[in-house]
This record gives structure tokens, C-alpha cells and sequence, in this order.
């Protein structure tokens, strides 16, 4: 994870079917909320929407492929060519670091695309989360293979080597073409097989009218299959590798050592070539420079249009004193809708993990009372299930206020205020998560009895453990969470008091700052410096000995104030009334995308939300609601559910949705067994009431 102060930048880490291209679709930027008159600054962003892949790979611009949901499944699926995608989050520290390295291996390897080719997909995107869970990512970057002509849908396979450097993943891009069968291999990726001696003899004595290169080289050698790659979109030359295992024959032909080329021009003449040094890069420089030899049209990612390239940004003018409520609710947003999205289900420790940080979100969270209540009517719910499995999609639907429970709401919107960034991927959701660990921890402090009745009472590290197993097992960025769990393994079982917890995690996340300052992920408009910075609290800096030394009495009582409610501004909060905002996110709204100007919302759940002064101080899931809740568990436990659910939906019409249908089915069996059983109770009582008054003749 990465410094999410308010003076700190947040850290960044806790094709198409066969003889068409892909296509690279761009989302339609998000509209602008309605804010009073503010600053609007117009960046040049070419990508797909606020916030979408174009953020760290420019399409047309950089020779990566820019995927999305719309577009992912059509390339990867019976493709004339393989792909190598890489899934991967805009906030992710450790995904933005690497970028300029997938950059220059997509640009390294552009000329091979018509056998394989290097894309990117953003899962931080919300419109790609849903495809993103399709795919079973969990962690960020993700790489996966597809190979071409796979008529089925697959989920790739994973990449594995010692490192990602451009020169290993080259290797593994040519393993996995290899691997490929000879009637599946991509047509426009020539044989990387060697050929055999007398199959150069027959080159050299049969002249084609074309350059033929032959690269010897050894067994383990790359080199060879790496020029025949470079020479795909390149006419009037074939390239061929053969091993050196034949010293006799390589003898014969002038090849002292290996690697080395082997040249047959047009005219029937051959002989060595020479080249400065024996690399890759030196033959196919060489190779290419030939007379004759043209380059011919090649596929490239499409170029966005100009009209894409420039995406309105909204500056908010905020206090970097102030904690805003805006930033902690986008972030519960993107956790409970985007981030758990990632799970198709939850069980075990996962869904133990999930039940113990709701339950601190609940008891804990600063924010206001209806989202409090969402908070408190999701733990309750969770606290209540018998079940050691659900489905992701009931999580979702109770946050999503499909039941329409009065009073609870949270925003779908993306909406930093203290956790902009100078760019749309610098900072935003992993300021917001320290924002909130650090909310959740002063409260635990000054709150000692928010907790009781949970089991986390009398423990002054429960917050930071139930935090901690969340980062491992849910949060995206795995090296992110790698750092983390080292740091809580090294010292958190020091913490002994609540305010020890409150420090312990204002520390780790100075480490984080030190440790990726001036690291690509770094906002330069807001450095990662040592937090608080003396502006913002002169009495937590002092000097011993002329050495610059932190009052940690002084930062204790800062964290404690500036987390504090008192300090948390609702300033650019979503508006309650609001019902396009407000109400529960339809599969599009989920998706990132927004209602067009004049349409009706999907659902009017928000429009319920009673004024803030009547809330219910202890919200209780009415019985409607945990009966509709239950049956989703049963009918979201597989896509076979889902399908056939909407399926009766369509068949009904349109007034009823699948939870709605699924209540009454279950209204109408405990109706049936309610009356079976009233039926054999009275004729129990029939036999009986015989019995007693039978009088037997005389």
C-alpha cells in the first residue's frame, strides 16, 4: 500500500474472430457531476473514459492494445493471432511502475503481431469488473496467454518465469507459440522450428527469387526464432534457423561460431553475413536494411479519435487540514462494488474476513447515518448467515438496495475531493483506503466501547488485524499486500493499547512513503514526504541534537483530531435526494457508465431514504428483506441461476425482477406447507375427538 496523507500523493501499492482485427473500443467519458462553478481543467488523456485503460497505455500511441469489456472476449476468442493480456488496475502502485516496461516490450515485439500480440486491460475500470471476475483475476498485474483459434471461452493461462523483464517474457511469448498445434498455429507466424542440413542445401541449391536468412544457433538459443519473428510483416525475405550441433557441415559453409547468419540472395549467390555483434537486434537491423526488402501493411492498435483524446477533469478546490466524507465513500464504493467483484463467491477465510471488516465498518465508520445504516444492515445481514458459502452477486444486491430498504444509501460514483491526483491514476482509491484504515483505528481509540458485543472488545488490535487480513486476501495490488503483511509480521503484535494502534499504522505509512518516493506512482503535485508535514502540525516535528525527530505525543493528538468526526467535511458528498446518484447502481451504472440526459433511473430504491432526523438509530433487516436475501443466496449459485431467472423475468414481462419472482415462488411453498400441515393437525384432531367420544354397544 502507499501514503494516502492529505500532503502525500496515495501509494500505489497495500482480437477478434480469424480475418478481422480487434477492435479497441472507447467507453463515452463519464459526465461531469453537477458541482458549483469549479475549476475545469481539460487533460489530454487519450483513452477509453474517465479513469479507463488509456490511463497508463495510450492506444495509438503506444503499441500496446488497449482492451475492455467490450472488446476482450472478441479479440481472445478464434483470433487468427495469440494475445498476451495483461490485467492490471489503474491505482495499483506496482502496475504503474511497470508500464513503461510493458510499453517498450509491446513496442519491442510490434512486429510480431500478426502471431501474437501485447494488450492491456484496466480491471480498476468498473464497466471491465464484471469481465474481470470472468476472467478469475484476484491480483494485479495479471498475465494470461490465449492462444489463437480457441473456439470455447477460457480464462487464458497464466504466465509463468523468474521475472517480467522484456527479454524474459519475449522467451515465454515464444514458448507459448510453440506450444500451439501445427494446424492451430497462427497463420501469420511462420514455423520456429530448426530445420535440418539438408534442408539448407536444398535452399542454397533452389533460388526463389528471395533473400533466405539462415540463423544458426544452439538449442537454447532465442535468437533465431526472435529475428524470424522480427521479419514477419517484412516481403521479399524468409527467415529459417538451424542448430549448430553439425560442426562438420557448419565447417563447410564458412560458420565459425554461433550465433551467426547465413545469407542466400535472389540471385543464387549465399555466403556469411557480418554483423557488429552477434544479437537479435544486429540481424534483424541488417536484415531489414536489405535491397528489396519491404515492410508490408501491419495491424496496429487503432489510434483514438481526437474527439476522445481530451476528457473533462474536474478540479476540486479542498483543504488538505480537512478529511471529506466524498473521499471515504467513493472508496467504500470502489471496495464493496469493484474490489470484493473480483470473488464469484465467499467462503472460508475469505468470507470470515469479509464478516470481521464489515463489522468494523460498521461499528466504526464516521461517515453519514444512511450510509452508516447500509454498513450496519450489511453486517447484520452477514452476522445472520447459517451459510458457510455465498455468492458475491447477494453482497451486491444488498448494497445495490435491491430490496428497497427505507433509509441506507451509498454513492456509485467516483467522486475524490483530498484524494485527487494531478492524473486520473495517480492517487484516488489507495489514498481513500488509508484515509479510511486511519479513520477506523482513531475511532476504535476514542471510541473504547463502539465494539462491544462484537467480540473485538478488549482487543487493541483488532482493527489493525481485521484490516490486515482484508489487504491479504482482497486488496488487488499482491506485491502491494506482500509489503503490508511484512510489516505487520515484523512489529504488530508490539501494539498493546488502542492509541499504540493508532501509531503503528501512522508509521507503516511513512514507511510506505519513504520507500516509494520518487517511484512512478508518485503524484508530483502531492510528494510522499513524512505525514503530517510541519503546516499542517507544527508541535508533531521537532529537533534533538539537531536532528529532525517526530513528538509522537503531538502526532497522536493530530491523528486524533484530523480523523476525527468533527473533522470530516460532507462538502461535495453525493446528494441524498438525488435518486440518478442515489439509487442502486443498474448493471450499466456498475459497469462505469452514466443514464443518458433525460432517462429515468433503473430504480427508484433512493427515493425512499426517510429525512435524517427520523433514521433509526439500530437498523433491523425486516423479515421481507431477509427472506429476499436468502433466496438470492439460492438462486445466484450459478450462472445457470442467473440465466434462467432472467429468463422468467423476460417471460412474465417486465414489472417483475428475478428477486421478486424468487419471493413469491417461496411465499407460495410455505403457503402450500403451511395449509398441509393445518390439514393433517385438524385430522389428527378429528381422530382423536372420535376416539374420546366413541361409546361401544351393549
Amino acid at each position: 500500500m502507499a501514503a494516502a496523507g492529505t500532503s502525500v500523493s496515495a501509494a500505489r501499492g497495500p482480437g477478434a474472430p480469424a480475418g478481422t482485427e480487434a477492435r479497441v473500443r472507447r467507453p463515452t467519458p463519464a459526465r461531469p457531476s453537477r458541482l458549483p462553478p469549479l475549476l475545469v481543467l481539460l487533460a489530454a488523456a487519450a483513452g477509453p473514459g474517465a479513469g479507463g485503460a488509456a490511463r497508463l497505455y495510450r492506444a495509438g500511441e503506444d503499441a500496446v492494445w488497449v482492451l475492455d469489456s467490450g472488446s476482450v472476449r472478441g479479440a481472445t476468442a478464434n483470433s487468427s493471432a495469440a494475445w498476451l493480456v495483461q490485467f492490471y488496475s489503474s491505482w495499483c502502485g506496482h502496475c504503474i511502475g511497470y508500464a513503461p516496461t510493458w510499453r517498450a516490450l509491446a513496442g519491442d515485439v510490434r512486429d510480431w503481431a500478426a502471431a501474437i500480440r501485447v494488450a492491456a486491460l484496466d480491471c480498476a475500470e468498473e464497466k471491465n469488473h464484471e469481465v474481470c471476475r470472468a476472467y478469475e483475476i484476484h491480483f494485479y498485474p495479471t498475465f494470461r496467454y490465449f492462444k489463437a483459434f480457441a473456439k470455447d471461452f477460457t480464462t487464458g493461462e497464466d504466465f509463468k518465469g523468474p521475472d517480467r523483464e522484456p527479454q524474459t517474457v519475449r522467451h515465454a511469448m515464444i514458448d507459448f507459440l510453440q506450444s500451439h498445434a501445427d494446424e492451430g498455429r497462427p497463420p501469420g507466424c511462420p514455423s520456429l522450428n530448426p530445420i535440418r542440413p539438408r534442408d539448407v542445401l536444398s535452399l542454397i541449391d533452389s533460388s526463389g527469387g528471395r533473400y533466405v536468412a539462415v540463423l544458426f544457433e544452439s538449442n537454447s538459443s532465442y535468437v533465431g526464432r526472435e529475428v524470424i519473428l522480427d521479419l514477419i510483416p517484412y516481403e521479399n525475405i524468409e527467415v529459417k534457423r538451424a542448430l549448430g550441433w553439425d560442426k562438420a557441415f557448419l565447417q563447410k559453409l564458412g560458420v565459425s561460431s554461433v550465433p551467426s547468419c547465413y545469407l542466400i540472395y535472389p540471385n543464387g549467390s549465399h555466403g556469411l553475413v557480418t554483423v557488429g555483434k552477434p544479437l537479435r537486434s544486429f540481424f534483424s537491423s541488417y536484415l531489414k536494411s536489405l535491397p528489396d526488402v519491404r515492410k508490408k501493411s501491419l495491424s496496429l492498435p487503432e489510434k483514438a479519435s481526437k474527439e476522445d483524446n481530451s476528457e473533462a477533469v474536474v478540479w476540486r478546490e479542498f483543504d488538505r487540514s480537512k478529511l471529506y466524507a466524498a473521499d471515504l465513500e467513493s472508496g467504500l464504493h470502489h471496495l464493496l462494488r469493484v474490489e470484493l467483484a473480483a470473488h464469484r463467491s465467499l467462503a472460508g477465510a475469505e468470507l470470515k474476513t469479509l464478516k470481521d471488516f464489515v463489522t468494523v465498518l460498521a461499528k466504526l465508520f464516521p461517515g453519514r447515518p444512511p450510509v452508516r445504516k447500509l454498513l450496519e444492515t450489511l453486517q447484520e445481514w452477514l452476522a445472520s448467515l447459517p451459510l458457510d458459502r455465498i455468492p458475491y452477486d447477494a453482497v451486491l444486491d444488498l448494497v445495490n438496495n435491491k430490496m428497497r430498504i427505507s433509509g441506507i444509501f451509498l454513492t456509485n460514483h467516483i467522486k475524490w475531493v483530498g484524494c485527487q491526483g494531478s492524473r486520473p491514476e495517480l492517487r484516488g482509491y489507495t489514498c481513500s483506503l488509508w484515509k479510511l484504515f486511519h479513520t477506523l483505528t482513531v475511532r476504535a481509540g476514542t471510541h473504547p466501547k463502539a465494539l462491544d458485543g462484537t467480540g473485538f472488545e478488549d482487543d487493541p488490535q483488532a482493527v489493525l488485524q481485521a484490516i490486515r487480513r482484508y489487504i491479504h486476501i482482497f486488496f488487488g495490488c499482491k506485491e502491494c499486500s506482500e509489503h503490508f503483511e511484512e510489516m505487520a509480521k515484523e512489529s504488530m503484535d508490539s501494539v498493546k493499547t488502542p492509541d499504540q494502534a493508532i501509531l503503528w499504522l501512522w508509521k507503516k505509512h511513512n514507511v510506505v512513503n519513504s520507500r516509494l518516493a520518487g517511484h512512478p506512482s508518485e503524484d508530483p503535485k502531492f510528494p510522499k514526504v513524512p505525514w503530517p508535514t510541519p503546516d499542517l502540525c507544527p508541535a508533531c516535528h521537532e529537533e534533538i541534537k539537531g536532528l529532525t525527530s517526530w513528538n509522537e505525543g503531538q502526532v497522536l493528538l493530530f491523528l486524533k483530531r484530523h480523523y476525527g468526526s468533527d473533522n470530516l467535511e460532507d462538502k461535495y458528498s453525493s446528494d441524498l435526494g438525488d435518486a440518478g446518484e442515489g439509487a442502486p447502481a443498474t448493471g450499466a451504472e456498475r459497469a462505469g457508465g452514466h443514464a443518458s440526459p433525460g432517462q429515468p433511473p433503473a430504480d427508484q430504491g433512493a427515493k425512499s431514504l426517510r429525512p435524517l432526523g427520523v433514521l433509526p438509530p439500530r437498523p433491523r433487516l425486516s423479515e421481507r428483506s431477509h427472506q429476499a436475501l436468502d433466496v438470492k443466496l439460492g438462486s445466484l449459485s450459478g450462472a445457470e441461476g442467473r440465466r434462467g431467472a432472467g429468463a422468467g423475468a423476460a417471460f412474465l414481462g417486465t414489472g417483475f425482477s428475478s428477486l421478486d419472482m424468487s419471493l413469491c415462488v417461496v411465499l407460495y411453498v410455505a403457503s402450500s406447507l403451511f395449509l398441509m400441515l393445518m390439514y393433517f393437525f385438524f385430522r389428527v384432531r378429528s381422530k382423536r375427538w372420535k376416539v374420546k367420544h366413541h361409546h361401544p354397544s351393549v
